[in-house]
């Protein structure tokens, strides 16, 4: 792949600025970067929303098949809180200082289906540096059934995408629980970002023993515990994950494919734009005065601040955001944002429509 690389001269002025405002923060408040209390106490509560039910699925006793659905469904909602207020924070090194803490709490992506190591290629290394540029940001890159940018190929059925997204958003974390990892390791290798040999051999036989682990403990105990028809369990393995995928793919996607975003593409490795500002340009955040929800997402609704301090625990963001919108508009550059989540999620799939349906 091409090595993009983002201006040092242009926009620098904002970018220094930005930052030594946000260290100052830091130092005048004396608070860490990293988590607090608050996030220590969101931790045991993503987790318990879905390890309690799947513990009662399993001993309780209960046969009921609509309420074991229900349980399945909150579990799907436990899912997706541990990946954005969890997961995603120690896969980023931000939720502590400590690499062995941030270690521990990754392994959170194991018991969520979700495989660290290619995760981290994905949205650490990919998706944070080359936001919404062409051939280089794998979160818009042509899945075929999607068009996610104006420089992908329009088919005949791509006008209908903003109906059917929501169905292909629900198969999201199920591809990635089966096969997706798989391809991405080789994919990556031919990139030149897992080195051949036996770093490569170590990462697939840990992606083969993550995901065995994985379906062991939360499709084959239930299978084996559950005196249930081995489909009304697999029935229930699947919604799980469907409703898993809706809400993690309606949280990521309405902050870069909107209205508003910027996309590149061209053939010069050279992005004639400082790094931070293309954040901005790229990135919108949503429903900023809702607390619930965004304790709930850890923070994906201050995308922006995400996106410019990654380093940085996202319980931190809504105070961040007021000094990167006062910083922005002093030096008269964008800063999106949508009112509510709702709002986000219509001006999405009226993004997903436009591209359908227009060149």
């Amino acid at each position: 792949m091409k090595r993009y690389r983002f201006s040092k001269e242009i926009n620098h002025e904002f970018a220094v600025e930005l930052r030594a405002r946000v260290n100052n923060y830091f130092k005048t408040t004396g608070l860490s970067k990293n988590a607090n209390i608050h996030m220590i106490i969101k931790t045991a509560v993503a987790l318990s929303i879905y390890i309690i039910p799947f513990v009662l699925i399993l001993f309780s006793g209960i046969v009921n098949i609509p309420i074991l659905f229900g349980l399945w469904i909150v579990m799907g909602f436990g899912k997706s809180m541990v990946g954005t207020a969890v997961m995603h924070d120690a896969l980023h090194h931000s939720y502590s200082k400590s690499g062995k803490i941030n270690q521990l709490l990754g392994f959170s992506a194991t018991i969520i289906g979700m495989d660290s190591a290619i995760w981290k290629i994905q949205h650490n290394v990919l998706h944070h540096t080359y936001t919404n540029v062409e051939h280089a940001d794998e979160d818009i890159q042509p899945r075929f059934i999607f068009r996610m940018s104006p420089f992908q190929k329009r088919r005949w059925f791509h006008r209908y995408q903003h109906i059917y997204a929501i169905f292909f958003y629900s198969l999201f974390t199920i591809i990635t629980i089966t096969v997706k990892d798989f391809i991405k390791v080789y994919h990556y290798r031919k990139k030149g970002l897992v080195k051949k040999g036996m770093p490569f051999n170590g990462l697939l036989f840990g992606i083969i023993l993550r995901k065995v682990l994985y379906h062991a403990v939360f499709l084959g105990l239930p299978l084996y515990l559950l005196p249930l028809s081995p489909w009304i369990i697999i029935s229930m393995f699947i919604v799980l994950h469907m409703v898993t995928g809706i809400i993690l793919s309606l949280i990521f996607q309405p902050a870069h494919v909107t209205p508003t975003s910027t996309y590149i593409e061209q053939d010069d490795e050279l992005i004639e734009e400082n790094w931070s500002v293309h954040q901005l340009l790229t990135t919108s955040n949503y429903g900023m005065n809702s607390k619930v929800l965004s304790w709930f997402i850890g923070g994906l609704n201050f995308q922006v601040e995400h996106h410019l301090f990654p380093n940085i625990c996202h319980i931190h963001y809504p105070e961040l955001s007021k000094i990167v919108q006062k910083t922005s508009e002093e030096y008269h550059l964008p800063y999106y944002a949508t009112p509510s989540f709702l709002s986000a999620i219509i001006a999405h799939f009226s993004m997903l429509k436009k591209l359908g349906t227009s060149d």
